[in-house]
This record gives structure tokens, C-alpha cells and sequence, in this order.
């Protein structure tokens, strides 16, 4: 299970929230020693990049994930989950290579 950090949320009620750049760092956490990078590119959707530290390259880059400039911890963790399956469903290309 993902371990969130409740000082980074801003409580509202008993429901955590966190902002875009907070629920960023979150995912940079999970995701560690792997990079992420994060941008917002429109009002209800973010690209999450995925890359080698050490050499800047991207592993995969996904765009269109559903996404506000305020989340509930539990959509937070729908986006990790949602990466993670894209990351499980990536085949490199050098495999594809391989095939054919």
C-alpha cells in the first residue's frame, strides 16, 4: 500500500487533500529511484514522464491521465496505480525488435 505523507495534505472535513505539486512530490517518492516528472497539460489532465536519473533518458511517458490543481489522497494513488499498469503494459522497443 502507498504510504502518503499527511503533512504534505491540507486537511478539509476528515477527506486529506494535497495540491498538483504536492501530490507531484508524492508520486516522485513512490516512484524513487526512478525520475518522474509531472506537468499539468490542461485544466482536468497531467503528463507523467518517467526516466533514468543517471542518464536523463525517458522510460515512458504518459499523457492524458485525469488529474485537478487539488486531489484527494485516494486520487493520488488512482494515478500511481494507473502509471504502474502502463509500466507493466510497456514492451520496450528493443524487445518489439526482437519479435519480428
Amino acid at each position: 500500500m502507498l504510504k502518503l505523507y499527511p503533512q504534505r495534505f491540507r486537511e478539509e472535513g476528515s477527506v486529506h487533500k494535497m495540491t498538483f505539486p504536492n501530490a507531484c512530490q508524492v508520486m516522485r517518492w513512490h516512484f524513487h529511484p526512478i525520475g518522474l516528472e509531472a506537468t499539468m497539460d490542461a485544466p482536468g489532465s497531467m503528463v507523467a514522464r518517467l526516466f533514468d536519473r543517471d542518464s536523463g533518458q525517458t522510460l515512458i511517458a504518459i499523457a492524458g491521465i485525469p488529474c485537478a490543481t487539488v486531489m484527494n489522497a485516494s486520487d493520488v494513488e488512482l494515478i500511481i496505480e494507473a502509471v504502474e499498469a502502463e509500466l507493466d503494459a510497456f514492451v520496450p522497443p528493443q524487445r518489439l525488435a526482437a519479435c519480428g
